[in-house]
């Protein structure tokens, strides 16, 4: 049974950075794409990024493309995504998950960008 949980998260102000993490189990990480999505208040899940089984390719939505990194380290069945240069639009909560739609994902972490 897939099983993921989300943690980094908080309150940063404009510009800032934060490292969210994605500790997975119950399936076999490293055969596995993951993604991360995220949902602001008052709207749909939005996919942000996409890294491949090996951690050698990544994906990005447009508003986040040199801002954000995603990493994965398979030995520690974690995922990870590096968050700088925050904007109070990337305030939402964050999940990975195991497809693009998000129907296998974890709790989520709350992100809350403001002065």
């Amino acid at each position: 049974q897939v099983h993921l949980v989300e943690s980094g998260g908080g309150l940063v102000q404009p510009g800032g950075s934060l490292r969210l993490s994605c500790a997975a189990s119950g399936f076999t990480f490293s055969s596995r794409w993951m993604y991360w999505l995220r949902q602001a208040p008052g709207e749909g899940l939005q996919w942000v990024s996409a890294i491949d089984r090996e951690g050698t390719n990544t994906y990005y939505v447009d508003s986040v493309k040199g801002r954000f990194t995603a990493s994965r380290d398979n030995a520690k069945n974690t995922l990870y995504l590096q968050m700088n240069s925050l904007k109070s639009e990337d305030t939402a909560v964050y999940y990975c998950a195991t497809d693009v739609g998000g129907n296998e994902r974890g709790q989520g972490t709350q992100v809350t960008v403001s002065s």
